[in-house]
């Protein structure tokens, strides 16, 4: 089969994106696993290999089969969609919005087509994406993945190391989110987990269930979700032969997952699953005043593609200056060579 190959789009030309994407390519190890292809402005690109100092060539690209895919010359399928002029670094821009969202379109046409076997996105801005017309129909990369994919049943992995988390509900309210758990799709979500972790490798997965209240509800004091909603769906899962424990107390399953008890956790909705894995995946280095590391990556589950992302926004206050760590783009571009080998 050969190495994978990654189309990794150009995310929010304002933001870290292009820059952060560069100083990727320029490490030679990565075209030892996988054959990255950009899609996105080459003007663009061009621009982060001045900002950051690289010795890089371009290679423009008609289809993902034309790459060299050789260190020291980036491919890339030039939508030539927005120029450096209308650009400026760290603010919201409709034109920047409506090119980052051209860019992730095109790359999940490749995936569909099988021009590229997974697809890496670097940040976009959703404010600028909203501007840019792609927010009539679309919050942001998972409800347009799955828009465009026809997918139904989906829902976003977290990943730090072998702390995984996935979510019950994402970007809806707090209120809201307590009104969807319900025994559906909690199971769902459940089944989505395991099959992650199998995707992953992973021979016989060991599925955590986080509960929704305080001390998983202790009994009914402290709200009923667990005994109507979260434990009967455990109980489904395990009646189809799914490795589900649970419901577990919050504030406990978290390092439990960390210590290795098990391989993913469900969580009931976005702040529950992502407060854990940013804070062992964000380290700030307060003798330095910056970021020590900023690991971690974000997975789209259920899809007929594969898609991985970072674990951060567009960082614009570090825009432009060529400072901005690389460390979860590796990530997700590691994570996106072992679905697409294991697939």
């Amino acid at each position: 089969m050969g190495i994978p190959r990654i189309a990794i789009t150009m995310g929010d030309p304002a933001g870290v994106g292009p820059e952060i994407i560069v100083k990727v390519l320029s490490i030679m190890e990565i075209y030892d696993i996988c054959q990255p292809v950009v899609v996105g402005s080459k003007e663009i690109i061009m621009d982060a290999i001045q900002m950051t100092h690289r010795a890089l060539k371009v290679n423009v690209v008609k289809s993902p089969n034309d790459g060299n895919y050789r260190y020291g010359s980036i491919d890339i399928l030039d939508l030539d969609n927005i120029r450096t002029k209308d650009v400026e670094y760290g603010k919201v821009s409709a034109k920047c919005g409506k090119a980052a969202g051209e860019a992730i379109a095109k790359a999940i046409e490749l995936a569909k087509d099988d021009m590229v076997d997974a697809i890496v996105t670097a940040p976009i801005h959703k404010e600028s994406f909203k501007l840019g017309g792609w927010g009539k129909k679309y919050v942001g990369h998972t409800e347009m993945l799955a828009d465009l994919t026809n997918t139904k049943k989906y829902t976003m992995m977290l990943a730090h190391g072998d702390l995984r988390v996935v979510h019950v509900s994402t970007h809806v309210s707090l209120a809201d989110a307590v009104k969807l758990v319900k025994k559906e799709r909690i199971l769902e979500v459940i089944k989505i987990a395991h099959n992650a972790c199998v995707a992953l490798g992973i021979k016989e997965p060991r599925v955590a269930v986080a509960g929704l209240n305080p001390h998983a509800g202790d009994g009914g004091l402290m709200g009923r979700e667990e005994i109507d909603e979260i434990l009967p769906a455990i109980e489904a899962a395990r009646n189809s032969g799914i490795n589900a424990e649970g419901p577990v107390p919050a504030d406990t399953v978290f390092s439990k997952a960390m210590g290795g008890w098990f391989d993913i956790v469900v969580t009931m909705y976005h702040d529950q699953g992502h407060i854990p894995t940013k804070t062992v995946g964000f380290v700030w280095d307060e003798s330095r005043k910056d970021w020590k590391a900023v690991s971690g990556v974000n997975v789209t589950l259920g899809l007929p593609i594969i898609r991985v992302s970072v674990d951060h926004g567009t960082a614009f206050g570090k825009a432009g200056k060529g400072t901005a760590r690389t460390d979860s783009l590796i990530d997700a571009i590691k994570v996106a060579v072992r679905l697409a080998e294991n697939r």
